[in-house]
């Protein structure tokens, strides 16, 4: 299987900056869509950004502008850095991976999810 390990979160101030990270590992693997969720407390899961593997990006309309999602696919990382932060932003993050890694002779799809990274931004 992949496994993702989250990195980064911390208590900013609001108008801070931080940069959250994703590093996969695990079996021979290839990485198609990659993606930073958020969930806050007492609220669902949501889609803070996602990039394709030809680096197509996607944002959520509430961290457009603020927020950046880049991939370094030569060492299976996510990034997102995250300017402009507002009280709002407080939630655990989490990344999400989907590809296709090797189990013995055959390749199979995998949808992997880190443990989750918080974030806490004081106003």
């Amino acid at each position: 299987q992949v496994q993702l390990v989250e990195s980064g979160g911390d208590l900013v101030q609001a108008g801070g900056s931080l940069r959250l990270s994703c590093a996969a590992s695990g079996s021979l693997f290839t990485i198609n869509t990659m993606a930073w969720y958020r969930q806050a407390s007492g609220k669902q899961r949501e889609l803070v950004a996602d990039i394709t593997s030809g680096s197509t990006t996607n944002y959520a309309d509430s961290v457009k502008g603020r927020f950046t999602i880049s991939r370094d696919n030569a060492k299976n990382i996510l990034y997102l850095q995250m300017n402009s932060l507002k009280a709002e932003d407080t939630a655990d993050y989490y990344c999400n991976m989907k590809g296709r890694y090797s189990r013995g002779k055959t390749m199979t799809d995998f949808d992997s999810w880190g443990q989750g990274t918080q974030v806490t931004v004081s106003s």
